[in-house]
């Protein structure tokens, strides 16, 4: 008892692993980022190793917010992800300077990292943030069946898996085979208070005639289908003529055409859309939730959005297409409903019937960080590394 009591009050030195990091912006660098400087403050050392994906960034070593960032080398771009050429080397020795590994997923090096850390004798614990989907093309397909033979190979190997819900766990093609290896972990979710007098002020910019505002935050890609939102207009237009989406988030992606195929949708409704980019600034973010009446989330894959959480703490409410992991914030705390998946009808009528009522659907800020503690999550994470970390 005293040495596991010993173990568990000694710093850890522990390397996370992951494709982007900050300032890349998606929900998954945010999460990373999140993790990594709570732990850092929480007095371990914590490295953060990812690809250095702008000429803007520095290579190598640097230090954000107490957290040592390697940013390796990655001239080459592949769809979404990119080619290190000194990779293996740099990894190799990273692994050996660390007590544990946290690697997040999917990842092109996941079977690489686990050759090397078995070599090591360093024990990675990967988090899963959701199977791979790419558009439908050949080259697509071809990246998808080697990215699932790779993590199937490092899957085997650890000895358990983060997920972020038990209810995309039982439906996910990833874990559902290595299930008796899963650990579910909420993911962190932390945002300021929003401040009443930008709320306020953002309202009457973007407000039409005192339509309601619809919110979306995330990139206009086609698992997050952006396009059915936009249709949905048709039948939120019957109630609220005045009706405006709001789109937070990168909507020209590089790796696919999304942006480019529904130009004729988006200048169809064009005076009811307005894009602001991304919002990197996380009280403009917070300002930008509670200024929307309602966020609509009508992806056809998500594993766990963490917009959802964000805006709830902002006092905004959800419609979520009901799919598996998705759902999971809407049903746990009641606040909002769940729309039909690839329906834009449906998402309507679901949208219609959170505006009709919002009140019934808000929840106080600490009811939802009762159920989303961030504190918690970390906690767990704490738990976890220690368990599996080198004497």
């Amino acid at each position: 008892m005293n040495k596991m009591i010993e173990r568990r009050q000694r710093k850890l030195k522990i390397l996370i692993i992951l494709l982007y990091y900050h300032p890349h912006s998606t929900g998954l660098t945010h999460y990373v980022r999140m993790l990594a400087e709570e732990l850092a403050r929480r007095g371990h050392e914590v490295t953060v190793a990812a690809s250095c994906h702008s000429r803007e960034l520095p290579l190598g070593e640097t230090t954000l917010n107490g957290v040592r960032v390697v940013r390796l080398w990655a001239p080459i771009a592949l769809s979404r992800g990119r080619i290190m050429p000194t990779y293996p080397w740099a990894i190799n020795r990273l692994l050996r300077e660390h007590d544990v590994v946290n690697i997040h997923i999917p990842l092109l090096e996941t079977a690489l990292v686990a050759f090397l850390a078995s070599i090591a004798g360093i024990n990675i614990i990967p988090t899963h943030h959701g199977d791979l989907i790419l558009p439908k093309n050949p080259v697509n397909d071809i990246i998808t069946k080697i990215m699932f033979a790779f993590y199937k190979f490092m899957a085997k190997r650890v000895p358990c898996i983060i997920g972020l819900s038990d209810d995309y766990a039982d439906n996910s093609y990833y874990l559902l085979p290595f299930r008796d290896k899963v650990r579910i972990i909420y993911p962190p979710m932390i945002i300021p208070e929003p401040d009443a007098v930008s709320v306020n002020r953002l309202r009457e910019l973007w407000r039409q005639d005192g339509g309601p505002l619809i919110g979306y935050a995330g990139r206009f890609v086609q698992e997050k289908r952006p396009d059915l939102l936009i249709r949905s207009l048709d039948v939120v237009n019957q109630e609220y003529p005045n009706a405006r989406i709001v789109f937070a988030g990168e909507y020209d992606i590089s790796y696919e055409g999304t942006w480019q195929r529904h130009q004729d949708l988006v200048e169809r409704y064009r005076s009811q859309l307005r894009f602001l980019g991304l919002i990197r600034d996380k009280q403009d973010l917070a300002n930008f939730y509670a200024a929307c009446d309602v966020l609509v989330v009508p992806s056809d894959s998500d594993c766990f959005p963490l917009v959802q959480g964000e805006a709830m703490l902002c006092g905004t409410p959800i419609v979520m297409t009901d799919i598996a992991g998705g759902r999971v914030a809407v049903t746990l705390t009641g606040m909002g409903k769940l729309a039909k998946p690839g329906d834009w009808r449906s998402i309507g009528e679901t949208t219609l019937e959170v505006l009709a009522d919002p009140e019934r659907y808000i929840k106080s800020r600490e009811y939802i960080r009762g159920i989303f503690s961030f504190e918690e999550t970390v906690s767990r994470y704490e738990s976890i590394l220690y368990e599996y970390a080198k004497p």
